[in-house]
């Protein structure tokens, strides 16, 4: 008895301290990843600036225009990539509406 709870006792402390498996991204998924994360924080800036043009502010406007532009061009490209990783042929039709979107805003400013 007295050696079943030592075993246990040591299974469970091997369980606690040993480390976890890290599982890594692959590389579909760091794509995605920065797909969704630079898209996302290009609208957000957009949204910031259309909050600040209805409050009468025009600081700074250009610039965040500019940022959320490359942002988005950059979005593009990881999509781009995440479906070349995946072997599947992109809706480039989209993208390429997504992309000049993009370069009007870069190019208003």
């Amino acid at each position: 008895m007295k050696n079943i709870i030592l075993k246990s006792i040591f299974f469970l402390l091997v369980l606690i301290i040993s480390p976890e498996v890290s599982y890594s991204n692959t590389d579909l998924d760091v794509y995605m990843s920065d797909f969704y994360s630079k898209s996302n924080e290009a609208s957000q800036i957009l949204k910031e600036i259309e909050n600040s043009l209805k409050e009468g502010s025009r600081k700074k406007v250009c610039s965040r225009q500019r940022e959320a532009a490359r942002l988005g061009l950059l979005a593009n490209k990881s999509l781009i990539k995440a479906f070349e990783i995946e072997g599947a042929n992109p809706p480039m039709q989209a993208i390429k509406a997504s992309q000049q979107r993009w370069e009007s805003i870069l190019n208003e400013c």
